[in-house]
């Protein structure tokens, strides 16, 4: 409540802050139009484009709609099928929301890592902290298809891989998430990839996985199985409460998925860099700066996805 109410706070003062500058535009329009001062117009046209880059964010804020939209995140990544070249694929994805979040000021934080048997990454969680994280990212979520001569293949072959993110809010402590304790069974296991050598000794990772939805989530970050058991209920809790609101949101909009070819699943988008194309199969926005855009620069599909509200 707290967040929602410095929210509204803070578009009223954008919108007085308009109303007042814009009133002192036209005043000033009025006294240069009159005196011929072009330097003083080219002065109000500089202002008049921070101002319409006000209107633009406040009109990006309000399709903001879903009450978790200001929480902070996590985001899972998951290579699939392509082997060696899928799990390069999940560290390239791994690697370009790390550099979004950089960009955006969010403070990102590697919580779990398992490391690919040759290269790459086989999954990761990264936790997402800043204002509008989730809102920004939860149209991110669905599988990424990546096409391109692959490094792997010593003949230069074209491969295709695929690899699916999930991104769900964070939910603290006032949203009650009922989880009957014998709907859960709880896995111990060695952690894998980073901790050095004592963190391999001991069963210390932990795996949940909810038997009604068939949600799983480890953690193998700490090095105690019980802060590793905290963390992984507290993922589980978050997850439960998005798998909740999105099967909300999928009966009472009967599934909306006509935008998709049912051949395609939930792919959302298509980088295939040989050709130098990166398209959104959702909203169709496509760009040929292929670097750029592993390299964080998301903002426009990220817009176009909200703006159609996929």
């Amino acid at each position: 409540m707290g967040k929602e109410k410095r929210t509204l706070e803070n578009v009223v003062s954008t919108i007085d802050h308009l109303t007042s500058n814009l009133a002192d535009s036209t005043e000033l329009y009025e006294m240069v139009k009159e005196e011929q001062d072009f330097e003083g117009l080219e002065a109000i046209e500089v202002d008049a484009a921070k101002l319409n880059e006000i209107v633009e964010q406040l009109e990006f804020r309000r399709m903001f709609n879903n009450p978790a939209d200001p929480s902070n995140c996590f985001i899972d990544i998951q290579a699939g099928a392509g082997g060696t070249e899928a799990c390069d694929w999940a560290s390239m994805l791994l690697r370009q929301y790390l550099k979004y979040c950089e960009r955006k000021g969010f403070t990102a934080t590697l919580e779990d890592e398992t490391a690919g048997d040759v290269a790459g990454i086989k999954s990761a969680t990264i936790k997402v902290e800043g204002e509008y994280a989730f809102g920004l990212l939860r149209t991110e979520t669905g599988v990424h298809r990546l096409v391109r001569k692959s490094p792997f293949d010593s003949s230069g072959g074209r491969h295709t891989s695929f690899a699916s993110l999930f991104v769900y809010p964070e939910i603290d402590d006032s949203i009650e998430i009922d989880i009957n304790p014998a709907d859960v069974r709880t896995d111990t296991f060695r952690a894998s990839g980073a901790g050095g050598q004592h963190i391999n000794k001991t069963d210390s990772a932990v795996r949940l996985t909810h038997i009604p939805t068939g949600i799983v989530v480890q953690c193998q970050d700490g090095r105690s199985q019980h802060s590793n058991r905290d963390v992984a209920w507290k993922r589980l809790r978050s997850r439960l409460y998005d798998h909740e609101m999105r099967k909300r949101a999928e009966e009472q909009q009967k599934l909306e998925d006509t935008k998709t070819d049912v051949g395609w699943g939930h792919q959302i988008r298509s980088y295939v860099l040989d050709q130098s194309r990166i398209k959104d199969l959702r909203t169709n926005y496509e760009t040929s700066a292929t670097q750029k855009v592993l390299d964080g620069d998301l903002d426009a599909f990220i817009s176009a996805s909200l703006k159609q509200g996929v």
